[in-house]
Parts: C-alpha cells; structure tokens; sequence
C-alpha cells in the first residue's frame, strides 16, 4: 500500500527516466508520494497551488529528469476548475520550483487533462476537455478536445486551441467528447484520440500541435458508449488512452489506443487495444487484452509502453475469479506489438467496494527499462487506499515482489546487516513445500538464484559469500518463495 491517507483516489504514478530509483505518485485531490527506491516505500505530502488543486491528477518527467504534475484547478479569484495547472518538480532542489496554467477561458470548465513529453525536444503536450457548461443539457452548451504546449519546461503556454471536429454534450456521458490522452511519435508527431458521439476518434499534428487534421479519423465504435455502469462502481467509464511505440524495436511507431466497453454485454466489460502501423491513417480491429474465458467485469484500464524495449503494459479492474463484486487487480503484458497478451494478478487480495464511496475514474500505469508499476484504487470497507506492485521484467521472468512477510508464518532475517563478505538468510517454514531463493538488486533485477528444491518443515540458514554473486556495495533483496508464491522478502545492505 502507497497511501490510506486523505481518501485517496484517481492515482497517478511516473518512474523517473533519468533516475528510475525516483518514483512520484499523486492522488485526488492534492496528496503527492515520492519513493527513492523504485516503489518499495513512499513519504507523503500535501500539494498547494496558487490557483488551487482540484484532483485529476497527471504525472510525467522530462528528459533533465524533472517532474510535471498537471492537475484541476480551484482558485481562490476564478470560478472552479477554470484552467488546466502544471507544477514542476526540480530533481536537482527536490522542491516544487513553481505552478503555471493554461486554458483559462472565462468561466468555461476545463477537465480531464493528460501530458506528453517529446523525449527529443522536451517539448509538453496538454490535451483535455472544454465544456461550456459542465452537466448543461442545453443544445447550445458544447464539449471540445483542447491543446497547448510548452516549450519552455512548462513555465508558459500556448494560448489553447481546439483541435477536433465534432462537438460533444456538456452532460459527461456518452455524447460528451473525452479521454484526450496525447502520445509523441518517432518524428515528433502529436497523437492523440478521444471517445465521444463519433465513437473512438483520433486526430495527429505534423508540426508540434501547430495545425491538426481537418476531419477526425474514425478507429472504431465503442458499443454501449464510453459511459457504462459496473456494480459497486459509483461511475465507471472506458475512456481511451492512446500511445507510441518510441523504442528501437521492431514495432517502432505503432500507435495504439486502450479502452473498455461492454460490447460483449452490459455484465461483460472488456479491455481492447487497435494499433496503427501508418500513422493513424487506418487502424487494426479491436484485440480482446483479458484472457479470461467468463462473462465478468474487466474496467478502468491504463497502458504504458515501455520505450526502452517496446513492450505494451496494462493494468486493469478484474472480477474473473469472483461471482459477485469482488475485485481483482491485474496487469498485462504484450511483447510482440499488442498480438498476444499474457495475464497476471498482481493484488494481494480482492477488495469489495460501495457505489455509495466515490471510487474514481482511472488507474495508471509506468515502466521503463524493465520496471513496471502500476497504480490503482483499493475500496474495502468504505475505506479508500492507493497500492502499487513492484514488477520487474527481464527478457523471459517477471518478478512481482510483495511486501515483506507476506506469510505470516514464515519467519526470516538476514544478518549482518550491513554485510560485506558474507551474509546469512535465516528462514522457517511450517510445511514441506518447494522452495526458491533468490537475490535482486534494488531495480529488482534478479542477481543469482541461491536454490531451488523441495524441504520439509523446519529452520534452515543460508550462508551467501557476497564475492561468488559479484554484489557490489549497493541495496539487494532475498526474495523466499514456497510453491512458487513469493513467500519473504528482506532487504540487506553490502557494503
């Protein structure tokens, strides 16, 4: 668990690029987390702005390493949610240098904004929804995709322009245009796509937002509409999240878009993903993400792409194992260009939530270089939590390490701790089981697996020399599992 503090919802998290170890998380309506170990803990605070924080929130870091955290507004002189706010956070100071703003537009409702970073020029792309009236029913009152871009490290903006087509409604439901998430290609490309009374529609710009597409280009219906019910779920949405494909593999600026609809049927919400291997010109038919054979709920899905490999990452709400509303989390993964997906549970536990607690409208997800962490929502109870999972992939292993003693009943230390020739991994396990060692770094790559073999109940200590394994002074983590289910993990230090 990041955070059970504040009643957090609609998280957002970033790895660091320049510095993965540094990892940044944000949750409505204004609770910021920062973790220097990749995840594994986090301090909290309590972000200000001088035009306010009203949730919605987006975290990204810039090529320099330093963070942008985009946000809605509530001003202390302005009308509520006005404008679009971007905050910075200098790695260099470790503060929050200064917030800026964009789209003021009278006292029009700018909601639901979403950044890119170009990794070549370091230039930001916003997009987001206008509404002339947010909830209006009057024909009169229009919803539209909005854009500007800093080129300046967010210290100013471009004056917002609208960028698509067909207008939508002001009531937030099917008919209204949202889920504007932009994505850069190989060429500095802007993409981006929307749902909205045209269905999933996408739009690009040649030249860093200057001009756009005419006409929208059609990708594909979303049955039902973007806005759907799910049980338990006091709203729930299958907004789209479009991204490229940056990496020197071999799916190189394909764009893709991930949502959720019920088109298999208002009790069978799934995942989809269409890519695009023409820059958006035409676009592939839907692929299924969830490999699950029932007739459940799969919602609220984000996807990432990790640029330095190309593989495809998503994170979504999963009631496959369930008969009612309880709630799994999953991830998936796709490393052949969104062909296949493989499936894992990475919640601990399934979690039962109220329609009447406000839950959200969106998960997140971010990898890079073989770190992966996803971020979601927890309703237990009536209560409301933030969590991660610490996911690490190499070319054939994913390692999803849990917190320590996840098993109550196996007891383990390691010592010395510090160490510097040796250290010893102390364990007992209270039935036969088959057991793995292992030891990772502190980007949770795999070092050495120390055994691997079936042993009775018992107490057992496995000395380690530190120089057959090559640790070098830095942070390492034994990790235990028993039947292939990670069991323990302790940290330790060399020296």
């Amino acid at each position: 668990m990041i955070s059970d503090t504040l009643n957090p919802e609609e998280p957002s998290i970033y790895i660091n690029t320049k510095n993965p170890a540094l990892v940044i998380a944000g949750a409505n309506i204004n609770s910021i987390y920062l973790s220097q170990d990749t995840g594994r803990t986090w301090s909290h605070t309590v972000m200000t702005s001088t035009s306010g924080v009203w949730g919605d929130p987006c975290l990204i870091s810039d090529t320099a390493g330093d963070f942008y955290f985009i946000h809605l507004a509530n001003p202390p002189s302005g009308s509520w949610i006005d404008r679009i706010v971007c905050q910075k956070y200098d790695v260099d100071s470790a503060k929050w240098t200064y917030d800026s703003y964009m789209g003021l537009n009278g006292t029009k409702v700018q909601d639901k904004a979403w950044i890119a970073v170009d990794p070549v020029t370091n230039n930001l792309y916003v997009t987001w929804t206008q509404f002339d009236q947010y909830g209006s029913n009057n024909p009169a009152d229009s919803s539209v995709i909005m854009f500007s871009r800093s080129t300046d490290g967010g210290a100013t903006w471009s004056t917002a322009k609208r960028i698509n087509k067909t207008a939508g409604d002001c009531i937030d439901s099917d008919n209204t245009v949202e889920g504007a998430v932009p994505a850069v290609g190989p060429n500095g490309e802007v993409y981006v796509a929307w749902a909205g009374p045209d269905g999933l529609v996408f739009d690009r710009s040649l030249d860093t937002g200057n001009s756009w597409l005419d006409n929208d280009i059609s990708v594909s219906t979303i049955s039902g509409g973007w806005d759907y019910s799910i049980p338990g779920i006091s709203r729930a949405n299958g907004l789209p999240i479009t991204a490229c494909d940056l990496s020197n593999g071999p799916y190189r600026g394909n764009i893709y878009i991930n949502w959720s609809d019920q088109r298999n049927g208002i009790n069978n919400t799934d995942v989809w993903l269409v890519k695009s291997t023409d820059g958006g010109n035409t676009w592939s038919a839907p692929a299924r993400v969830n490999d699950d054979t029932t007739q459940n709920h799969q919602f609220f899905t984000w996807m990432t792409i990790d640029q330095k490999t190309g593989y495809l990452y998503f994170v979504f709400y999963d009631r496959r194992n369930h008969t009612g509303n309880n709630t799994d989390v999953y991830l998936a993964v796709s490393k052949d260009g969104g062909q296949t997906f493989q499936n894992i549970k990475i919640s601990e536990s399934p979690f039962l939530p109220n329609s009447q607690v406000f839950f959200g409208d969106y998960t997140n997800i971010s990898a890079y270089n073989g770190i992966v962490r996803p971020i979601w929502t927890r309703l237990h109870n009536d209560s409301l939590s933030v969590w991660t999972a610490i996911i690490n992939v190499d070319s054939s292993t994913t390692l999803i390490e849990y917190p320590e003693n996840r098993n109550q009943q196996t007891e383990a230390s390691a010592y010395p701790n510090p160490a510097k020739k040796f250290i010893a991994f102390s364990y007992k396990i209270h039935h036969k089981a088959n057991l793995k060692l292992e030891i990772v770094d502190n980007s949770g790559k795999r070092v050495a697996v120390i055994f691997e073999e079936n042993r009775p109940a018992g107490m057992f200590i496995e000395k380690i020399d530190t120089g057959k394994y090559n640790l070098t002074p830095g942070v390492y983590y034994f990790v235990l599992y028993e039947d292939n289910d990670v069991s323990v993990t302790k940290k330790f230090i060399v020296n």
